[in-house]
């Protein structure tokens, strides 16, 4: 099947999605993020604009020696000449000819009053701009696309000379004409007629990039590719300037999964989630829990009652199997659950609770109601699998692990009007029959107290020299009670292969991280075969 001539799936994460707020990509982040791409399967992948962005031109420099793409087509980003000035002679154009990429994809103005305030040229010589443009490198050998911008709003202020665009472009040798809504603010019907339009009207191949600002991007992808559109322009996991573009793991989805359409390899999106998932460590943009297909949370399940109903069927409430986009089903454990989300999520941590029998069911019955005990205290399981598991081990086994005894701890913050504040924690515990007092500094009474906790047990257990801790969240639970309230922690430890979450709840802060950290290394030491 080939890809590129039958139907086009063009990332544009490297330029457009890098438009995000807070989103700072380097050469090194964007080869990677290129390489991601590549293995997800889409057909090209938009590099940057070389010529106007030195970051860019270096990108495409450094592709060239060092990316060895197996599915994709780089493509350059670039506009077309200059008013007055031909494509041979401007500097731009001559970046995009020199980039090496062999796909240049142009932006032009569809919409008339763009042309006439913001190119501050007339009409016709934005159609000789776009001619000369894309005859020019088409004559140089290079695979032409062209970005009719604002071009929905330009097709409702002069439906004629929208299109006549499109035509110019595609008659002098480009090879889809990709619409674009650029401020974000259609809908699936309007973008359906659109698009049914220009395909009668013109014979132009369609191509649909969309933003996401009235939260319709996906949907008026997928209208586009049902009016005839055979390009769709999306980014990984949404990014984008505003709200961001559409995300093209979701479009691709959609279009394999529910309207049967064979869009990338066969068998790569399977791989979506994970691909998904490592691009956001690189953009260092936290993934969305609830992104469809790929979010931890688009399969996880919490109420007792679709529990019940799972325990019968998965698909009797998942709308596919999240195998399909490397994705996996969860079970929450929170207050709303019934027996069947126990003993379902004790069978994912590897529990038999076999509510089947009487000792089972009384087992399972006995943990139900412990769970919705401790999270009318505080506790919240949906998120700390790692205490959870421990709690299931200390009612199937009769204790939790037991690798050390705290005797004691205590935080002291020293702060002097001229210096930062420096903590110091003191714990003493016994392990492996040896008692331990320790010291550790930290940046706060936390910080200190992971410090001196690891350094204890570290002395009787050398594989806490592994641990990190990699993520910590706060959250006051009863805020009416201002500095009085309640405090739940999360904290999230890692051994460098793999990492769990552990949850404390205290009278304040440093009790309840106390509970989290104790949790999170008994887990750790378990999980090292200790």
């Amino acid at each position: 099947m080939d890809l590129h001539g039958s139907f086009h799936v063009y990332d544009t994460t490297l330029r457009d999605g890098a438009q995000q707020e807070g989103l700072n990509l380097s050469v090194a982040d964007k080869l990677t993020i290129a390489h991601q791409l590549d293995e997800l399967g889409v057909g090209y992948i938009e590099g940057g604009w070389p010529g106007a962005n030195p970051k860019d031109t270096e990108f495409f420099r450094r592709a060239a020696q060092e990316l060895d793409l197996k599915h994709a087509r780089l493509a350059a980003f670039g506009a077309t000449r200059r008013a007055g000035v031909t494509a041979a002679d401007d500097p731009l154009v001559a970046a995009l000819r020199d980039s090496g990429a062999g796909v240049v994809t142009l932006v032009a103005k569809s919409h008339d009053r763009h042309v006439e305030l913001a190119l501050r040229t007339t009409l016709e010589e934005n159609l000789a701009m776009v001619r000369d443009t894309v005859s020019h490198l088409r004559a140089e050998g290079q695979q032409v696309f062209l970005d009719a911008e604002h071009f929905f709003d330009g097709y409702r202020a002069n439906r004629d000379y929208a299109l006549e665009v499109l035509r110019t472009a595609y008659d002098a040798g480009a090879e889809v004409v990709a619409l674009c809504d650029t401020n974000g603010g259609m809908l699936p019907t309007w973008v359906s007629d659109v698009v049914h339009d220009v395909v009668e009207t013109t014979g132009v191949r369609v191509g649909i990039h969309c933003h996401n600002d009235t939260g319709c991007a996906v949907a008026n992808t997928i209208a586009a590719v049902e009016a005839g559109a055979t390009h769709v322009q999306g980014c990984i996991n949404g990014y984008g300037e505003r709200t961001g573009n559409a995300d093209l793991v979701t479009v691709v989805a959609n279009l394999e999964l529910k309207l049967d359409r064979q869009v990338l390899p066969p068998g790569l999106l399977r791989d979506a989630t994970r691909i998904a998932h490592a691009i956001a460590e690189v953009t260092n943009v936290p993934p969305a829990s609830r992104q469809p297909y790929v979010g931890t949370s688009a399969f996880a399940h919490k109420a007792g009652l679709h529990a019940s109903a799972i325990k019968v069927d998965p698909n009797l409430y998942q709308h596919m199997d999240p195998v399909g986009v490397g994705n996996d089903m969860r079970l929450l454990v929170s207050d709303m659950a019934g027996r069947a989300s126990i003993e379902l999520k004790g069978r994912e941590l590897g529990f038999d609770l076999d509510a089947g029998t009487p000792e089972g069911k009384g087992l399972v019955t006995r943990i139900t109601e412990r769970v919705k005990v401790l999270e009318s205290r505080g506790y919240t399981f949906e998120a700390a699998d790692a205490s959870f598991e421990l709690l299931l081990l200390e009612e199937v086994e009769g204790a939790r692990p037991s690798y050390f005894e705290v005797e004691s701890w205590r935080v002291i913050t020293d702060s002097k009007p001229t210096e930062e504040a420096l903590s110091e924690a003191t714990v003493k515990l016994r392990a492996e029959g040896v008692r331990y007092v320790v010291t550790g500094e930290g940046n706060g009474p936390v910080n200190a107290l992971d410090q001196a906790l690891r350094a204890a047990i570290g002395q009787a257990f050398p594989e806490v020299a592994k641990f990190e801790l990699i993520d910590y969240k706060v959250r006051i639970l009863d805020q009416g009670h201002g500095t009085d309230a309640i405090t739940r922690v999360l904290i999230e430890t890692s051994d460098g292969e793999s990492s769990w979450v552990t949850v404390g709840v205290g009278a304040n802060v440093i009790e309840a991280s106390w509970g989290a950290l104790v949790d999170g290394l008994t887990f750790g030491l378990r999980r090292q075969g200790v």
